[in-house]
């Protein structure tokens, strides 16, 4: 995707936590099967539940849908997943999986993996932030900002949780 100033936005990192999915689920649906970007999705969820996360979100996408091992290698035309109860960052084009403390008192948690998206990616980083509560995800996204990526928030109106509201200038 490119923008007005032609600067090329090839990693999306999407965060979500009560009532996301049906969020998540509508954003999949509309993207291309030749969509050549890296998108990553953090979404709350219990750390002892095993979900089948990424093959629900794979039936609203035409993209590949997955969870990555640590070090694996980030590519384009991908959607990965967090998995349960590890944060998921981007370092050095692999993901990172790591059981550090809690985030906003979650694991996975958002702000991880948006702010290491602002620091390895850039401007080249979309951050989206959808329906929650709390504040996970605001830090990241003002990273994303700060180093001229694009950030992007849930109308809370239109968020089947919606969060507290925080500016982001």
């Amino acid at each position: 995707m490119i923008n007005q100033d032609r600067t090329v936005r090839d990693t999306f990192v999407l965060g979500a936590s009560a009532g996301g999915i049906e969020a998540l689920a509508g954003i999949l649906k509309r993207l291309p099967a030749t969509l050549s970007a890296t998108v990553g999705i953090v979404l709350h969820r219990s750390p002892t539940f095993e979900s089948q996360l990424d093959r629900l979100l794979g039936r609203f996408s035409a993209l590949p849908v997955g969870e990555p091992a640590d070090g694996d290698p980030i590519k384009a035309g991908q959607v990965y997943v967090a998995p349960r109860d590890v944060h998921m960052s981007m370092h050095d084009d692999r993901w990172r999986l790591y059981r550090g403390p809690k985030v906003h008192f979650s694991r996975p948690a958002i702000d991880p993996l948006f702010m290491s998206a602002a620091a390895s990616r850039g401007r080249r980083a979309v951050g989206v932030l959808l329906s929650g509560g709390g504040s996970d995800g605001v830090l990241g996204l003002l990273a994303i900002k700060a180093a001229n990526g694009l950030s992007i928030a849930q109308q809370p109106s239109e968020a089947q949780a919606p969060s507290v509201s925080f500016p982001l200038r």
